[in-house]
């Protein structure tokens, strides 16, 4: 197949791994920059006050209902106070809020700082920080074991998108040793396993624990008209990093037995050792092979002649070193 070959073998899982890469450099940028549509639009997780927040009546309408005052009371302090925005939207990074006008449309108005193992807690958030507010999300026994579990698990998932971009990037490098050889391909190989197994990790992590959070809100705080949803774009884009991953380590691991650039019409000569014997032809007996055997069951040594060589032997002939 030559060179050109192994490279076009190689040229796929390459692609691949170049797209699950790209992929998830746009899931860690997502939140990051409130003027990218883009990175706008990429979340996990989104949380819309707005009917709480901009419905003149939503207070009335909540007091009229057998509900928990003192949730409810904190939330209305912390609406007067202007803590509560129209809607929340959380990455892997940090957090965006802002306002939404009479139209639908949203104008994000603050993004908080990029922080490691970050993970979004509405207590703070809404500044809900006395103890009794901080009371109130414990009587609802899932919504607070919820929230532990996604602040205990934000660390890792944050930690295992980290290594899989790293992971995905060195694939990539080593990658291109595996357009020369097929041990190349072997260590490409089990990069992008390790990859794979990360980038998996982190895209069942991150769906799961944010559907729980969707699931809390709805169940908690869908009576004062706060909802929850979460983010198709963000999670479109993991799990489209996962089956690039997963492609990727496929081809990878068929380039190790198949293409292997040496190319099946390539001619192998063999040099002549020194002091070897020469068939050439004879004067007397002729050039036939059966002349030469006649003329040695003689006993008779054909003179050397001035020509090219034969068929015959000529014992005493051989190449100088």
């Amino acid at each position: 197949m030559g060179k050109a070959g192994r490279f076009a073998c190689i040229f796929v899982p390459m692609a691949l791994t170049i797209a699950s890469l790209l992929c998830l450099i746009l899931v860690a940028s997502g939140q990051l920059n409130k003027s990218n549509k883009v990175q706008r639009d990429l979340y996990f997780f989104k949380a819309n006050t707005s009917e709480f927040v901009d419905n003149p009546r939503a207070k009335e309408l909540l007091n009229n209902l057998n509900l928990d005052n003192n949730l409810l009371n904190a939330l209305q302090n912390a609406q007067d106070k202007g803590n509560i925005k129209d809607f929340y939207t959380v990455g892997l990074w940090s957090y965006c809020e802002g306002d939404q006008d009479s139209d639908g449309k949203e104008t994000i108005t603050y993004c908080s700082e990029r922080k490691n193992n970050f993970w979004f807690n509405p207590v703070d958030v809404w500044q809900l920080s006395n103890a009794s507010s901080k009371a109130i999300f414990a009587k609802d026994g899932k919504m607070e074991k919820t929230l532990e579990v996604y602040h205990k698990v934000a660390g890792w998932m944050f930690s295992a998108y980290m290594i899989a971009i790293a992971l995905t990037a060195a694939e990539f490098l080593v990658g291109i040793a595996a357009i020369f050889s097929r041990w190349g391909s072997l260590l490409t190989t089990i990069v992008s396993t390790a990859q794979s197994i990360f980038v998996f990790a982190a895209a069942i992590t991150s769906t799961a624990i944010y559907s729980s959070m969707v699931g809390v809100f709805e169940s908690a705080l869908k009576p004062y008209n706060i909802h929850a949803s979460l983010g198709k774009n963000m999670l479109t884009v993991v799990w489209l990093a996962v089956a690039f991953s997963t492609a990727s380590g496929f081809f990878w691991t068929i380039s190790i037995c198949c293409c292997s650039g040496q190319s099946p019409h390539k001619k192998v000569s063999v040099e002549k050792t020194p002091y070897t014997y020469e068939r050439v032809a004879s004067p007397y007996l002729g050039a036939s092979a059966g002349g030469a055997q006649q003329g040695h069951a003689m006993g008779t040594l054909p003179t050397p002649a001035h020509g090219t060589s034969g068929n015959t032997y000529e014992p005493f002939r051989h190449e100088r070193v």
